[in-house]
């Protein structure tokens, strides 16, 4: 590199590129509609590119202090001593553990503006030979051509920006996909640090283009086939040693025809690389497996892609393919001349695939060809291992018929193929592929998915990548994103659903959020876990003892007080709204609002006295009065009907974790909530305890909307929520709404149907699936997130997350994030005895191991070593 100036570069070589960042598209769970929705785009894209090009798939290296500093990122660390806790403990997991990104790049080289600029460019390259020798500043560039050649790199990126996401890369990205290149085996730059980095580009001064100097990324030495010494030379191998020494140790050296590596050597010590050239391309392959970039992705090492492209348009096609054709054809009669057993079979398929090619090429003007050469890159920090990651890597793509070769003799070509504005090498022109626009747009060159938040609470890690790959959620931050910050999880008994939850709210709470929780469980499962996850910040209020007042009329203003009331009382006798009973009841509940002492016992006052007299009226007033009365008898309505209680509230500020348990509030069964004449002949106190729950959720939804920081209802089991229409409105409500009021619900059920109606599923930002051992309620939760129901595959995997008696594979799940994309992962507990304390619920299991790490046996924990990744 000569000179950067924003995203253009100008080589060595003599000519000008431009670089952008791609954006990913899809990702391994996109569904065939979507798969071919992007590569229609990558079609169209090699359809709109110049007559050249070059796409980079770069697996840039993650620090495990990078991770850190994405989970503290936007946190007021002084206000939030417990989450620097969590982020250290995670900080010690991901220390020494491979862990990459893939990053996706596109070179494109600008046309010369004229002549004038072309002779500045040839004089340019002539210049870089001399100056690197003389030790001289390469030569200038006039404003007019940098101004020339930036208006064209916005011209192209306007036209590409129409069929992918993309943004101009800055000059510190640029040199960090050069300093990628050299550091590949060794601890490398991170790109978090060069996308942020203001430097090494150039600015005008005087009419001119100056830059900073590039002459360190050019000190290092590449030796092909550099030979480390054996392990068992000794200390003699180091001084020369005897002659006997030196003859083992050239025993012990391989052949040079086996040392396919390329050692390189630079400041930051020595990297072994391995370039491999795709020499040969199956025939003919099915859709759903040619996206063979994109698989590169489930290796347990990272993967370097360079894809160097020539475009022929349609026309070129159509005179080549003819060509071939005429060839063929003389082939074929000097053949039959010589040889009466018939032609060959590779003639016969050579003669279709010409067909084929043609008449695909004639069928668009705008078609082109992609001739391509494609450079995988593996690296290791010891040679032995390089070779062993390249020799796996040709037998993976062996077996899928594309044939990968190591070129002795071109590995630092193809070293030097790969930095930014470098030449192409007359070495590799035989690699050279030959496709259509269409087939090439196939090999998912740009299929990656990126699962998960860029900032927040490390979740677990990635199971559709072979390195470890963090995964990240940030449901606090989803408002401020213009999304939704509500969660859903459903599957089997002991699928870790609650442990996801829990895990999902101590966070929240830790980063300086909220929580509202509504327990169920017989043992206070929740009020258990906050107590240990929030010690000295939580409230725990039992709601079943009748301890506090949770009468609407007595804790909301009018209007919503008025709502929540009807709405308890329909879901408590079974009335309908839109009834006369229900009628009745609206004015009833409206004139013991407007008393002077509003209450929920001034309703039953006013049923009393509107049943005095006679007509219709009056006996319907009596009747609801009669079934109100049976209600407040009952001890376990105390809480809504007891004037005397004081009035319980949520909002204390001191409280970040607020538990609400109902035990020994009973509920109906599922199928009696779903029908109406069971219903009817349930026991009084299930009736009541579905109406008072209710009513519970009512109260954590409105402090959430009033506190002023992020607040999250969580709910789980809450099947008992989501079967009434009442329920269902109010979880509506919370999703819809929830995002104008910085707050979220986070559902817990067995049923993906539980969690909510089509809409609410849809609406949801978050939906994990734990294990569905039905294939019915499986194909239900495909659905859900947006997957095909009967993907045989695809059940299978859901049918076998987190297999019982697999402490390995505990708390695998498969999920949405915000930004709808599906990713396969393991949840992996914090490492920090508070959080880990009360989360499990396995009976008969400890909550944690003797060394404070979570018990493998537990859903969700445990960690899998790095490297094992894909489960």
């Amino acid at each position: 590199m000569r000179h950067i100036a924003g995203n253009v570069v100008w080589s060595a070589a003599g000519e000008v590129w431009a670089v952008w960042r791609l954006e990913p598209q899809g990702g391994p769970y996109v569904s065939g509609r979507e798969r071919a929705q992007v590569t229609g785009q990558v079609t169209s894209l090699l359809r709109a590119l110049p007559g050249s090009a070059r796409l980079y798939s770069l697996c840039a290296q993650t620090d495990p202090g990078e991770v850190a500093a994405r989970m503290i990122q936007g946190v007021e660390m002084d206000q939030c001593p417990h989450w620097a806790e969590v982020a250290k403990a995670r900080l010690d997991l991901l220390d020494g553990m491979e862990m990459h990104q893939r990053t996706l790049w596109l070179a494109v080289p600008l046309s010369s503006t004229g002549w004038r600029a072309e002779l500045s460019a040839a004089f340019g390259s002539a210049w870089a030979e001399v100056s690197s020798v003389l030790g001289l500043r390469p030569a200038a560039v006039s404003a007019a051509d940098v101004v020339s050649y930036l208006q064209q790199a916005r011209r192209l990126a306007a036209e590409f920006e129409a069929f992918v996401d993309l943004r101009a890369a800055r000059p510190a990205e640029i040199v960090w996909m050069h300093q990628h290149a050299v550091h590949r085996g060794l601890e490398e730059p991170l790109l978090l640090e060069a996308s942020r980095h203001d430097g090494f580009g150039g600015r005008l001064v005087h009419g001119a283009l100056r830059c900073p100097s590039y002459a360190d990324l050019g000190q290092v030495r590449l030796q092909e086939g550099g030979q480390q010494p054996t392990a068992d030379a000794g200390p003699e191998a180091e001084s020369g040693g005897s002659g006997r020494s030196a003859r083992q140790r050239a025993r012990g050296r391989a052949s040079v025809l086996k040392r396919g590596w390329l050692e390189v050597e630079s400041a930051g010590g020595s990297g072994y690389q391995a370039h491999l050239a795709l020499a040969e391309i199956p025939r003919a392959v099915a859709e759903s497996d040619a996206d063979i970039l994109a698989q590169l992705e489930v290796l347990p090492w990272p993967v370097d892609v360079l894809v160097d492209m020539s475009l022929v348009p349609a026309e070129k096609v159509s005179a080549e393919v003819t060509k071939r054709r005429r060839e063929l054809l003389d082939q074929v009669d000097q053949r039959s001349a010589q040889h009466a057993l018939g032609l060959p079979d590779e003639m016969h398929e050579a003669a279709e695939d010409l067909d084929e090619e043609g008449a695909k090429a004639a069928s668009s003007q705008l078609e082109v060809e992609v001739q391509s050469t494609t450079v995988l890159t593996v690296w290791a920090p010891t040679a032995s291992e390089c070779a062993a990651r390249a020799r796996a890597l040709q037998k993976r793509l062996g077996g899928a018929n594309y044939r990968l070769i190591v070129p002795l003799g071109a590995q630092a070509d193809l070293f030097t193929m790969g930095l930014p504005g470098a030449a192409r090498s007359p070495k590799v022109r035989e690699f050279t592929q030959y496709q259509l626009s269409g087939d090439f747009a196939m090999n998912g060159a740009l299929l990656t998915g990126r699962f998960g938040d860029p900032t927040g609470q490390m979740l677990g890690i990635s199971l559709d990548a072979g390195t470890v790959r963090p995964v990240l959620w940030d449901v606090a931050d989803a408002p401020r994103q213009d999304a939704s910050a509500s969660l859903g999880v459903a599957g089997d008994l002991g699928g870790g659903k609650s442990v996801l939850l829990k895990a999902v709210a101590s966070g929240v709470v830790d980063r300086g959020g909220r929580i509202i929780v509504i327990d169920r469980t017989p043992r206070r499962e929740w009020a258990h876990f906050a107590r240990h996850a929030a010690p000295g910040r939580c409230q725990i209020v039992d709601a079943a003892r009748a301890e506090a007042s949770i009468d609407p009329l007595r804790l909301y203003e009018r209007g919503t007080a008025i709502r929540y009331a009807r709405s308890y009382l329909s879901l408590q006798l079974g009335i309908g709204p839109m009834t006369a009973q229900g009628a009745l009841l609206k004015k009833a509940v409206t004139a013991a609002a407007d008393s002077p002492t509003p209450c929920m016992a001034q309703v039953l006052v006013t049923l009393e006295e509107m049943a005095q007299g006679d007509g219709a009226t009056a006996r319907d007033a009596a009747a609801l009065a009669a079934l109100l009365q049976v209600v407040c008898d009952e001890p376990l309505a105390a809480a809504v009907f007891d004037p005397a209680l004081p009035v319980l509230s949520l909002a204390d500020a001191s409280s970040d974790a607020v538990v609400v348990t109902t035990a020994g509030l009973t509920l109906p069964p599922r199928e009696a909530a779903l029908n109406p004449e069971l219903l009817r002949i349930q026991p009084t106190e299930a009736l009541i305890g579905r109406a008072v729950l209710y009513l519970v959720a009512a109260l954590a939804r409105e402090t959430a909307f009033e506190v002023d920081r992020f607040c999250q209802v969580v709910i789980d089991e809450c099947s008992w929520l989501t079967t009434s229409a009442e329920g269902t409105e109010l979880v509506h409500e919370v999703v819809s709404d929830g995002r104008k009021h910085n707050a979220g619900i986070a559902l817990g059920a067995h049923d993906v149907r539980e969690l909510g109606s089509d809409l609410i599923r849809g609406l949801l930002a978050y939906l994990v699936i734990s294990r569905t051992t039905d294939r019915t309620l499986a194909g239900h939760a495909l659905a859900a997130l947006g997957l095909p129901r009967e993907d045989e595959a695809l059940l299978e995997k859901v049918m076998n997350l987190s297999p019982m008696g697999d402490k390995s594979r505990a708390g695998e799940m498969l999920g949405r994030d915000a930004r709808r994309q599906v990713g396969h992962f393991q949840v992996l507990i914090p490492e920090v005895p508070r959080v880990q304390a009360g989360i499990f619920t396995t009976p008969g299991q400890p909550s944690t191991a003797p060394n404070g790490r979570a018990d493998a046996a537990e859903p969700a924990g445990g960690k899998r070593p790095a490297g094992q990744a894909s489960g």
